[in-house]
């Protein structure tokens, strides 16, 4: 185990380095410039000033030096400290991605299991269109339309700390939007893979035993049904956190997506490479942590 994990973290650097390298091009590439987008708001500011006078593997070395000393600088259009922005920013996304998985779940599994007992039945019927609407519906479109025919949410963000009750009628919205994107393949998953598990010999040996309804379904045949929508939730926390970014649009709320959105209009190179590199250093670390979830929920799988 400790030298698959090993293993893994060694095989992470040339991701983020590979990543790094992506966003540091994609950033220089985009038509405009940061001075440019800076000019508007100060008219003496020059390339120089910004760091943008040197040539492009010298601002990708001392940005590098930055990340790996975990000083990644100032923002060059607010010359706040990038730690300071994401300071504020990630408790939001963090809320928000929370709740929304949160609220997928409870929504996806035991809909998924309900489809998966009621096979063709009305039951699962209802689950399928479910999970159907959820993987062809929009976040844009079903956020716009949540506010448009049923709420606007409180202008002026409030942490949890000061006020749950406004904080919760911030969020709820937003994530339940984001949260039944995120339903919709893990119902069709547990749906398949508790199907798939009810017609082992295992199964159809506790119920020749007697045993209640509920325990075989969730303690046999949920348990050992989870192992592939672990691996889908895996995969659906990179589409969480890129629906964030629209979602926190949407409702403004000021998290890494909307600081990410903002920096990119005006072309704030060092607050999107770090916001990229940080992003695609949690994905690399959840990959991980779903990676040894399946010894947990399967103790015949050995990693080596």
């Amino acid at each position: 185990m400790y030298r698959y994990v090993i293993r893994r973290l060694l095989l992470a650097f040339p991701v983020l380095a590979l990543s790094s390298l992506i966003v540091f091009g994609l950033m220089r590439v985009m038509p405009g410039d940061a001075l440019i987008a800076l000019m508007g708001e100060s008219g003496n500011v020059g390339d120089k000033e910004l760091g943008l006078d040197r040539p492009y593997h010298e601002q990708y070395l001392i940005w590098l030096w930055q990340m790996v000393s975990l000083n990644p600088g100032d923002s060059i259009f607010t010359n706040e400290p990038i730690p300071v922005s994401l300071k504020k920013a990630i408790p939001v996304t963090l809320e928000l991605a929370t709740l929304a998985m949160v609220i997928g779940l409870v929504i996806a599994v035991p809909i998924g299991v309900l489809s998966a007992t009621r096979q063709d039945k009305p039951a699962d019927y209802i689950g399928r269109v479910v999970a159907v609407s959820g993987l062809s519906i929009p976040d844009f479109w079903l956020g716009t339309l949540v506010i448009w025919v049923h709420w606007i949410p409180p202008i002026g963000y409030v942490s949890i700390w000061e006020s749950p009750a406004r904080n919760l009628q911030q969020f709820l919205l937003p994530a339940a939007v984001l949260g039944f994107r995120l339903s919709a393949a893990t119902m069709r998953m547990t749906r398949s893979t508790v199907l798939e598990t009810l017609r082992e010999d295992y199964v159809r040996t506790a119920w020749a035993k007697g045993l209640a309804g509920r325990i075989v379904v969730y303690k046999h045949a949920l348990k050992n049904a989870l192992i592939p929508v672990v691996t889908i939730i895996g995969g659906q926390l990179g589409v969480l956190l890129a629906g964030t970014v629209v979602v926190e649009q949407i409702f403004a709320l000021p998290g890494m997506g909307r600081l990410t959105v903002e920096a990119i209009l005006y072309r704030d190179y060092p607050v999107v490479q770090t916001n990229v590199m940080l992003v695609a250093a949690t994905l690399v670390t959840l990959n991980l942590l779903v990676d040894l979830t399946y010894a947990w929920l399967d103790p015949r799988i050995r990693y080596r």
